[in-house]
């Protein structure tokens, strides 16, 4: 008689893949404050926020007794529509408070905060990296990364999909799903775009969605970048609008 093993079909495979998440920073040790602020978002952009994947960032309040809250607070995000994962940062006794919410953490600390960046050097991609070049759409559901240098398309991003690039994005044809530049903290990358309808934009992790974006500025080539840590969303020069 043959083995089952040797008759299935293997039921499941796990593969390494590199997947964005959302990082919450939390700032105040206060369950009500977060809770106001989590509602504010959500009120701002609700299709952007719901059902999204967020990792909390707790080394900000590590040394507060928010860790006793952090069930009621995962709980409260799960009831906004969020999908708490896990948490970043804090000592056992936060790691207690994550399993005890049936959420993971995650190794590593924050990123450098906006306030300080600018007194911290971005990093930068090795000397000789070449672009990434994509010379297709990228259609939704898709996902590019340029690891350590700048991300080229030379076509469009369609609705739900997502490029992201340790530099600068270059998009010569239609944005329409979600580009983030400068992933790993570079906050002097920008996202150039000849057709601007995107989904979100973010540079150095500060972003806007699309409720939040200028009419002015759809349809139009445009470059997105940091300016004192605003996101600014402008014309690009000499090509004038459509």
């Amino acid at each position: 008689m043959t083995r089952q093993s040797e008759t299935t079909e293997a039921a499941l495979e796990i593969k390494g893949r590199m997947m964005t998440l959302t990082v919450m920073r939390l700032l105040s040790p206060s369950v009500d404050a977060l809770g106001r602020a989590v509602e504010s978002r959500m009120q701002e952009a609700p299709e952007f926020f719901r059902q999204l994947p967020v990792i909390l960032d707790v080394e900000a309040v590590a040394e507060s007794d928010l860790h006793l809250d952090l069930p009621g607070f995962v709980g409260l995000l799960r009831a906004q529509e969020l999908l708490p994962v896990g948490i970043r940062g804090g000592d056992e006794r936060w790691q207690a408070a994550a399993e005890q919410a049936g959420i993971g953490v995650f190794a590593g600390g924050s990123e450098v905060p906006a306030s300080r960046r600018s007194e911290a050097p971005a990093p930068a991609a090795p000397e000789g990296t070449p672009s990434t070049v994509i010379t297709q759409q990228v259609r939704s559901g898709q996902q590019v990364y340029a690891r350590g240098g700048d991300l080229i398309i030379l076509s469009s991003v369609s609705p739900g999909a997502e490029v992201l690039a340790d530099g600068h994005i270059h998009i010569y044809g239609g944005l329409h799903g979600r580009a983030l530049a400068g992933v790993r903290g570079d906050d002097t990358a920008r996202v150039f775009c000849m057709d601007f309808h995107a989904e979100l934009v973010t540079v150095a992790g500060t972003y806007r969605v699309s409720e939040q974006f200028d009419e002015a500025s759809l349809g139009q080539a445009v470059q997105v970048f940091l300016d004192g840590g605003d996101l600014r969303i402008e014309p690009l020069p000499g090509l004038g609008g459509k």
